[in-house]
């Protein structure tokens, strides 16, 4: 298959990269916006029907949350205009794709894990445009698939994971909220995901994807600096309200994986264990 790869210079994007050695059937084209601006109707028409794209798997976003609440127009334009043109680029060249989406549709007031069926409610720009650009991409393309993710980190990129372990170096003392509750996600694991959900075949509709557990940000944090082998900064637990934010993050928004687990046959590590891979690589690179 003829597979395109949007945001390719991004956290998944470079995953998606890697991950390619390992499925050498396919043919790819990765572009990042020098290569192919997304939010370019014509452009992005031209791109897929040249190329004979089969399947479109967008990883460009604005997920800069906090800036979204004030950059409104630009987070539009990524989240949900760019998913739009390729869906519609996509159906008209009988192609699939897979839209990679967020966490943040819920606003966080569950207390058990979110499943596809549980109506989707942001609370902050970045999630409604996501939440957008799912809605487009469904609407629009009949071979579609929405995968929703959370807290993603991988050794490309700026993360939360990198932070923590520079911070850690740097600091004797680190407070981080704990009254936030979710997964992180190893992009690679995300990628791998994704590979699966092509070689095996698309089937429509929206699903969730997270590494297994579940644990807050302070939790993470420890569980970082534990396996960075960082002893000198003492992590201390904050609430949310300690540290102002201008976007709402969900205060619970762990996801139900039952679905892609059970419609594709994959088996998802837990995140600790995709966590110490992933800071593992990182040693490996230094």
């Amino acid at each position: 298959m003829r597979i395109l790869v949007t945001g390719a210079n991004g956290q998944l994007g470079n995953e998606m990269q890697m991950l390619a050695k390992e499925n050498p059937q396919h043919l790819y084209y990765f572009t990042d916006v020098q290569e192919l601006d997304i939010c370019n109707k014509e452009a992005v028409w031209s791109y897929i029907s040249e190329k004979q794209i089969d399947v479109i798997v967008n990883c460009a976003a604005y997920t800069a949350v906090d800036k979204a609440e004030d950059d409104r127009e630009l987070a539009h334009k990524l989240n949900s205009v760019a998913p739009g043109i390729l869906a519609r680029a996509a159906q008209a060249n009988n192609a699939a794709m897979i839209q990679v989406s967020t966490d943040y549709v819920f606003d966080g007031t569950a207390h058990t894990p979110y499943t596809e069926e549980c109506k989707p409610c942001p609370d902050s720009i970045y999630g409604s445009t996501k939440l957008e650009g799912e809605q487009e991409v469904m609407d629009h393309c009949e071979k579609a698939v929405v995968i929703r993710t959370a807290w993603l980190y991988s050794i490309y990129g700026n993360n939360f994971v990198k932070t923590m372990i520079r911070l850690g170096k740097e600091r004797d003392g680190l407070g981080v909220v704990f009254d936030q509750i979710g997964t992180p996600t190893y992009a690679n694991d995300l990628a791998r995901a994704i590979y699966t959900i092509i070689n095996k075949g698309i089937v429509r509709g929206i699903y969730h994807f997270s590494n297994e557990g579940v644990c807050s940000w302070y939790d993470f944090t420890v569980a970082i600096h534990r396996l960075a082998g960082i002893t000198s900064c003492k992590v201390r637990p904050l609430h949310t309200a300690e540290y102002p934010a201008k976007a709402n993050r969900p205060a619970y928004s762990v996801l139900d994986k039952t679905k892609i687990k059970t419609t594709f046959g994959i088996e998802i590590p837990h995140w600790e264990e995709s966590l110490e891979r992933c800071i593992g690589k990182m040693k490996n690179d230094e």
